[in-house]
C-alpha cells in the first residue's frame, strides 16, 4: 500500500502523470468550436449539460448567431428555442445575449484573455474563464469541476473542498504543461473509468495509486491484491 500524506510527493504524482498521459495522450477539448466565442459559448452552455448534447445544439446556434454581434442583437426568445434542449436555457440565454452585448461595448468583439475580464462576463465563472485562457490563449491554466475534484482527492492530490484551494493545490503539484490537459484527461477517466457511482477499479491503470481503489497494486512490484 502507498502511504498518504497532506501532500502528495512528487515522485508519486510524476507516476500518476506519466500513466494519464500514456493512457490519454494530450487531449484537446471534447467541445466542438471553431473560435473563442464559439468556444465561450459552448462552455456557457455545458453547464450542468454534457459535452455531447451541446455539440448538437451549437451548429444551429452557430449558424443563426455565430459572432458576438449576432448574438448581442439576437431575439432572446429565439436563442432560448436554439437551446432548449440543454437545460436551464433560460439563465443560459440571458448570459449569451448579456456576454454578447459585454464583449461589443467594452472589448470590441473580442473575447479577452485574462481571468478577471472573462470572469466580469455574465455566466463566466472561474472554471470557465480557464477553460478559455487554456484552450484559446495557452495560458497554463487548472479548470476544477466534479471530476477534476473527485478523482484528485482519491489520488491524494488535495484535501480540500473549496475548487480554488483544489486549484492552488494542483498548480503546486503538476508541471504547468499539464495544467490544461490534466482537466481533459481527468474528465475522461471519470466518465469512462472511475465513474462515481460505480468505479471500475479492476480496470483503472491509476490502481494502487488511489486512495479508495479496490485492489492495492505495488508502485515498485506491479503485484496486485484484493483490499
Amino acid at each position: 500500500m502507498i502511504e498518504y500524506s497532506d501532500k502528495m510527493d512528487k515522485k508519486t504524482a510524476n507516476i500518476i502523470i506519466d500513466r494519464l498521459k500514456s493512457h490519454y495522450g494530450t487531449p484537446t477539448t471534447a467541445l466542438n468550436y471553431n473560435n473563442e466565442f464559439e468556444l465561450l459559448v459552448s462552455v456557457i452552455l455545458s453547464a450542468q449539460c454534457t459535452d455531447e448534447r451541446v455539440n448538437k445544439i451549437t451548429p444551429a446556434l452557430f449558424e443563426r448567431f455565430g459572432t458576438a454581434e449576432k448574438m448581442a442583437k439576437a431575439d432572446i426568445e429565439e436563442i432560448k428555442k436554439l437551446i432548449f434542449s440543454c437545460g436551464f436555457y433560460n439563465n443560459k440565454a440571458l448570459s449569451l445575449k448579456s456576454a454578447s452585448e459585454e464583449l461589443i461595448t467594452r472589448f470590441n468583439g473580442v473575447v479577452p484573455s485574462t481571468r478577471e475580464e472573462l470572469m466580469s462576463l455574465r455566466g463566466v465563472g472561474r472554471k470557465t474563464a480557464n477553460v478559455i485562457r487554456g484552450n484559446i490563449y495557452k495560458e497554463p491554466s487548472i479548470v476544477v469541476d466534479t471530476h477534476v475534484k473527485r478523482i484528485s482527492q482519491k489520488l491524494g492530490f488535495t484535501n480540500e473542498e473549496d475548487p480554488v484551494k483544489i486549484e492552488y493545490d494542483l498548480m503546486d503539484i503538476l508541471p504547468k504543461d499539464h495544467w490544461i490537459r490534466y482537466n481533459i484527461q481527468i474528465i475522461t477517466h471519470g466518465r469512462t473509468i472511475c465513474v462515481a457511482r460505480r468505479p471500475k477499479c479492476e480496470q483503472c491503470f491509476l490502481n494502487g495509486l488511489c486512495k479508495e481503489g479496490k485492489i492495492s497494486t505495488s508502485v515498485k512490484g506491479g503485484k496486485s491484491s484484493r483490499l
